[in-house]
């Protein structure tokens, strides 16, 4: 069931939010905000939200490897991102 706040507003919002420097960090944030934002746990949500907070060199970053999340939901869905990455 979609949750009630998510309001065609707050997902056109988010989608303007998943627009970034990097068309390949573009097509993967809005895959993960199409396919499984609004099913996601709410600490989830919460996380994606937290990634589309951050700049995009530091995406870039958890999605190589070459850095990770202190936050266990975070790296889960970095996780989910790299799925939909190897799609």
């Amino acid at each position: 069931m979609t949750d009630p706040k998510f309001t065609p507003e707050f997902l056109n919002k988010l989608r303007w939010r998943c627009r970034r420097g990097m068309q390949e960090l573009d097509l993967l944030l809005l895959a993960y905000l199409e396919r499984y934002f609004e099913t996601a746990e709410p600490a989830l949500q919460q996380a994606f939200l937290d990634i589309l907070a951050m700049q995009d060199p530091d995406i870039f970053h958890l999605l190589t490897g070459r850095s990770t999340s202190d936050d266990a939901n975070v790296q889960a869905v970095i996780q989910v991102l790299l799925t939909l990455h190897s799609k």
